[in-house]
């Protein structure tokens, strides 16, 4: 299996994404799964670009994108991705759009394809706190989520995709002292048992 993992760039005055940081961190071979990564731009059209121009070119049997939620204490598995582009803050390009469709006269939801409830088992299993999550937000972490199932949808139906938020690291809540965070060791584990569930997956 040929598995796409996928990490964005720092955004909101951070300085780090925790997301970038296992990306880099991650092995290139996973359980019977070959790992291929890249790191997107937080932006609404170059976040989706970058990751659909590394699909085109590797042509995974799966995508998984990995995302930072700053105020969530656990590895969180995404269950959907809704058809909206509600920014709370502007991306690293200033653009801030409300209320508008990501593909006009798109569905209105993916839902993940991915083996949500196997593969957090295998992350609690790993020891690593682990859970479903039904809101991926409406940010450019949904965008991309719901861009690359739409593509898929459309070009690559056998192929996986799905999207994996993972908390803040210790370094960034440092002012931060009522945000939960997560050390990238104990993050890398449970992405990779997650991988693992995900490469013996038919």
């Amino acid at each position: 299996m040929e598995i796409l993992v996928t990490g964005f760039e720092p955004f909101g005055g951070e300085t780090t994404n925790p997301s970038m940081e296992l990306v880099k961190a991650l092995e290139p071979q996973i359980g019977e799964a070959h790992i291929h990564t890249a790191i997107l731009p937080v932006t609404a059209s170059g976040g989706l670009q970058a990751a659909l121009q590394a699909i085109e070119k590797i042509g995974p049997d799966a995508v998984v994108c990995v995302g930072q939620a700053g105020g969530r204490c656990a590895v969180t598995v995404e269950r959907v991705a809704v058809n909206v582009d509600d920014f709370s803050i502007p991306d690293n390009e200033g653009q801030q759009p409300r209320n508008v469709p990501i593909v006009e006269g798109g569905p209105d939801a993916y839902l993940s394809t991915l083996p949500l409830e196997k593969m957090v088992e295998g992350m609690r299993g790993a020891g690593v706190p682990a859970a479903i999550s039904n809101s991926a937000g409406t940010y450019v972490c949904n965008h991309v989520m719901y861009g690359v199932a739409h593509y898929l949808a459309q070009y690559k139906p056998t192929a996986k995709s799905g999207f994996i938020h993972i908390p803040y690291l210790p370094q960034q809540v440092l002012d931060k002292p009522d945000k939960p965070s997560m050390g990238l060791e104990l993050a890398l584990r449970g992405i990779t048992a997650g991988l693992e569930v995900l490469a013996a997956s038919k």
